[in-house]
């Protein structure tokens, strides 16, 4: 590649969100970045789209207009691009260029956080179960569970569709138990808690992976950037993936 083709380095992290182009300088002379698995040079060029660029090992994707957005999704708004019986969408909430889509689902009743994002990779490997990224859920269920009850959904439950993984269950409060699964069946987190007797009165997403915010009120929502994006992109690598 010449000098004079595509872009300087720093200033494509910068677009991407990854911080500010002093700091992505600091970065490249760190040796903490690599373009097609070469540690990166102050002042390299290179292709978005083409080039892979990588920070601390997490594969970025540069195409333009990459874009991630975090939302605090509220109760009786639709997780997908478009309703066809004219309900609010989460993709109502945010700005309609660069076009984004949610990764995942959150049910019409079910609040919290939500990612959307138009980096198809990254959202496949949020949601492939291969992957095994963490998602928090604080529960408000009827009754009292009991530390049986805990232990079944810490172990797995026989669910319809089969048992589930084993999952994360601690009480915070009286009726209200905090539960962190890496699976996504449908309506998951209801249908545990409907089994073991003690049905979802309220249940608002805590935590994606990493990332967690409870300053975002509901209804709002904020780009992710800087060391937050680099972790979710940490947190999404290959286990095998490495230098």
């Amino acid at each position: 590649m010449s000098d004079d083709e595509g872009e300087r380095l720093q200033k494509v992290l910068a677009r991407i969100g990854v911080g500010s182009r002093r700091t992505n300088e600091d970065l490249i002379a760190e040796g903490r970045v690599t373009v097609n698995g070469e540690v990166a040079i102050l002042g390299a060029r290179v292709v978005p789209g083409v080039d892979e660029i990588a920070v601390d090992g997490a594969v970025l994707s540069t195409l333009p207009d990459t874009v991630t957005y975090l939302l605090n999704k509220p109760r009786g708004v639709v997780t997908t691009a478009a309703d066809t019986h004219g309900r609010p969408t989460v993709v109502d909430i945010v700005p309609a260029e660069p076009r984004v889509f949610p990764v995942g689902r959150l049910d019409l009743d079910t609040e919290g956080l939500l990612l959307l994002t138009n980096d198809g990779g990254m959202a496949h490997r949020l949601t492939h179960p291969s992957f095994g990224i963490d998602k928090e859920y604080l529960v408000h269920v009827e009754g009292i569970p009991s530390r049986a009850v805990l232990r079944t959904l810490r172990e797995g439950v026989e669910l319809d569709d089969g048992v589930t993984a084993p999952a994360k269950a601690a009480t915070v409060a009286p009726g209200m138990i905090k539960i962190t699964i890496h699976e996504g069946r449908n309506r998951q987190v209801r249908r545990m808690c409907e089994a073991v007797g003690h049905p979802v009165r309220r249940l608002v997403r805590t935590r994606i992976g990493p990332i967690t915010d409870t300053r975002l009120e509901p209804g709002s929502f904020r780009p992710v950037e800087g060391d937050e994006l680099l972790d979710l992109q940490r947190a999404v690598q290959p286990a095998d993936q490495s230098g």
